[in-house]
């Protein structure tokens, strides 16, 4: 096993076999990519889009069992008992680490629809999974900063159109809608700028949630509130790709759609947004509890491993 190897040698390891991976499926996946770009039939771009779910979906699990077999750290999962591949989630959870991606797709791979994210528009431009994600309908966002739409008004709202949009095409097949409700990954600086409230976390950001509840809220299952925990405290994807985790702690707890957030109007309606934000802080406050039980502290937030 790769925890077995020295680390000069367990890392690039680990990395040359998920680039042999990913290859083995990027070759078929952008072959259908261009055909699924030159195709002007709706119908067809959708059945297009489902195979090329299905090859996502082999190149998670294929990753995975590399996972199991040569890093042997534990990925302890609650709550997933009765979770269908057939239906629509919107999946929120807390984000510590790049590892949190492969950990969620090793959770939920074909336990629940194809996990799609929000992307910055920035890696559009990354070789290969670029476009892979591109064909694979995961929207990208502009994030603009606030400086900017001081200077060109017309830019607010934009990231909000592009939701709407990106939620309308979710509409056609199965999908889990995925959100790091914290907007970024956890670090003691971020805590400590932010002055959150919460021991382990920062704040969460609404409106994004917002929009997909208004945009899908008839079609969503459920919500899928996560809890990713690293007893050892955050590791690096190098960390985890080569074995150095005693182990990750995943819990899932499935709640229904809060029918009473559904089709508001979060950006022009006060209380509306007053009570969402409070729904959302009400999710993180028990979130915290939860993290802070399962790492056995009190609520003082842990330094990084």
């Amino acid at each position: 096993m790769l925890r077995h190897l020295p680390r000069f040698l367990a890392i690039p390891l680990a990395f040359l076999a998920i680039a042999s991976n990913t290859l083995l499926h990027a070759l078929p996946l952008l072959a259908l990519c261009l055909v699924k770009a030159l195709l002007p039939w709706a119908p067809a771009r959708v059945r297009l889009s489902r195979a090329l779910v299905w090859l996502a979906e082999s190149w998670i699990a294929v990753h995975s069992r590399r996972i199991d077999r040569f890093t042997a750290t534990p990925i302890r999962v609650e709550g997933t008992d009765g979770l269908r591949h057939a239906g629509w989630y919107l999946v929120l959870s807390n984000h510590q680490s790049w590892v949190d991606i492969p950990v969620l797709q090793y959770v939920f791979n074909r336990r629940i629809p194809f996990l799609k994210f929000f992307l910055k528009r920035q890696l559009i431009w990354v070789p290969v999974l670029g476009l892979a994600w591109w064909a694979l309908d995961f929207p990208f966002m502009r994030r603009h900063s606030q400086a900017e739409i001081a200077r060109r008004p017309e830019l607010r709202g934009q990231d909000m159109a592009a939701t709407r949009r990106a939620c309308e095409q979710f509409r056609t097949i199965p999908v889990s809608v995925m959100n790091f409700v914290e907007g970024t990954r956890f670090t003691l600086a971020k805590h400590a700028s932010q002055d959150s409230p919460f021991a382990h976390l920062l704040k969460p950001k609404a409106g994004g949630v917002a929009f997909v509840l208004g945009a899908m809220g008839d079609v969503l299952q459920s919500v899928l509130d996560v809890d990713i925990v690293y007893p050892d405290g955050r590791p690096s994807l190098a960390d985890f790709m080569s074995g150095r985790l005693r182990e990750v702690r995943v819990l899932v707890r499935e709640l229904p759609v809060p029918q009473d957030l559904v089709g508001g109007d979060y950006e022009g309606d006060d209380a509306f947004r007053e009570r969402f934000q409070a729904w959302i802080n009400a999710l993180w406050r028990a979130k915290d509890a939860r993290i802070a039980a399962l790492l056995g502290t009190a609520a003082t937030p842990r330094a990084p491993a």
